[in-house]
């Protein structure tokens, strides 16, 4: 092992968060035994949300349908259809940044409105049914409306916690003239992608169990769950399932490192959202500046460089996973700062050295969010009774530009799972769908109204 790579691997052994040091055995039956308490209404990090969807239905064709899609960034809607071969048509499509993100605080009432502009030029007489895909924790009901129980991703909309999301986007509509309001239905963007999972879109194959992973700015899970096993919803039919949203960004591990707590003591909830905040895009640039400081408490990065970086107006995710993928690239903030720092001898000498030592460091991170992303994984597909063997394996729909995007990271989050699951003899494949959260909205809309 090369010098400098012994030194990050102690050094973050030191600050705890070293993946070396996370059991996987361990961190996997804690998330499971959460995953039993949520379901139970027994005191759990995760919220274990059913969402009274089932998966086990056709989709209509050629039925046009709206979508909206919340996002951690962007607020997206569109008109949907399934053509008569199955495949996915999507019409109309409109972006805005999402209201009360940028720093700016909205209230209830711009909040809705800005929603209801959006789709209202899209509902028209053949369009009266509505999927609204909202990646923030809420609870949902039997009528498929859902109430927001906090933001996450540092939204500043805070009246709106608390509101009938479903209710609140209908009245909304009204008051621009709709007179009668179309049906609805809200689901997670993680519940969006597993949905795309089970739908007709995808060639037909015996799946044993459904399972949907976020890695975007945030992070979350889902899986299909016997209603036999949600102790705490009444009068469920026990032969049937549904999704359940797991709202693992919440998941509370003993497994957080010192640059973890350092982050979350700056977050708007420090208390909140823990394990998102050890490896989502929202929070991924952050934790390696935090990082970088404690390095260079510990002396294996130099206090200049670190308070360059520290200086550095704008550090983000898409910076440092860059820096992994070309630490070269001299429009890079970390290579330019090196670089310049103490001049060409010193960047030779010393800059040179530091260079390695802060890919090995960004490097250790991203490890650690793969090794903590494969737990997830895991859990869900033992919590879900998937089958024995590899005749029904279990379907897995990731959806999330940073799982895509981060260094080798769906190379290092199956170099952890596939063993893990196979020595169980559990089985898998990976399922990607485009616009998920678009295309699942869609599917539940289509197949989910009462």
């Amino acid at each position: 092992m090369d010098t400098d790579k012994k030194s990050v691997d102690q050094f973050l052994t030191d600050v705890k968060m070293n993946p070396a040091n996370i059991d996987l055995n361990s961190i996997v039956e804690h998330i499971v035994d959460e995953m039993t308490k949520g379901l139970n209404g027994k005191p759990s990090s995760l919220a274990m949300i059913p969402t009274y969807l089932e998966i086990d239905t056709d989709v209509t064709v050629g039925e046009k349908v709206v979508v909206l899609d919340a996002g951690g960034t962007n607020l997206r809607t569109a008109t949907v259809h399934f053509d008569k071969s199955g495949k996915v048509q999507i019409n109309n499509f409109l972006k805005q940044p999402m209201p009360g993100t940028g720093g700016i605080q909205v209230g209830s009432e711009e909040f809705f409105d800005s929603l209801a502009n959006l789709i209202w030029p899209l509902l028209k007489e053949d369009v009266r049914k509505i999927g609204f895909c909202f990646s923030y924790p809420m609870e949902v009901y039997p009528n498929r409306d859902g109430r927001l129980i906090r933001w996450s991703k540092e939204v500043l909309a805070p009246d709106v916690e608390g509101e009938m999301m479903g209710a609140c986007l209908k009245e909304a509509l009204r008051e621009k003239g709709l007179v009668d309001a179309p049906s609805l239905v809200m689901l997670n963007d993680t519940v969006s992608t597993v949905l795309t999972g089970s739908s007709s879109i995808t060639e037909r194959r015996d799946w044993g169990a459904y399972v949907g992973f976020i890695l975007g700015t945030g992070t979350n899970s889902c899986y299909v769950e016997s209603n036999s096993a949600i102790g705490k919803a009444n009068g469920l039919n026990p032969n049937h399932s549904q999704v359940i949203n797991c709202e693992s960004g919440g998941l509370d591990l003993d497994c957080s490192g010192r640059a973890d707590v350092l982050l979350c003591e700056e977050t708007e909830e420090p208390e909140s959202y823990r394990f998102e905040k050890m490896l989502s895009g929202r929070y991924f640039g952050p934790l390696v500046r935090k990082t970088i400081s404690l390095a260079a408490e510990a002396e294996l990065i130099s206090y200049p460089v670190a308070l360059e970086i520290e200086k550095l107006s704008s550090f983000s995710t898409r910076d440092a996973d860059d820096y992994a993928h070309n630490p070269s690239n001299s429009r890079n903030p970390l290579v330019a700062l090196l670089a310049a720092s103490g001049g060409k001898r010193a960047a030779e000498t010393r800059g040179g050295t530091e260079a390695c030592r802060l890919w090995h460091l960004v490097d250790g991170l991203l490890e650690r969010a793969a090794k903590l992303s494969a737990a997830n994984l895991a859990a869900a597909v033992l919590k879900s009774s998937s089958h024995n063997g590899p005749l029904q394996p279990a379907c897995i729909v990731i959806d999330g530009t940073t799982y895509y995007r981060y260094y080798r990271f769906a190379h290092r989050v199956e170099s952890y799972l596939r063993p893990y699951l196979c020595f169980r003899d559990k089985y898998y494949e990976m399922v990607q769908v485009d616009d998920a959260p678009l295309v699942g909205a869609a599917v539940a809309a289509l197949t989910n109204i009462q």
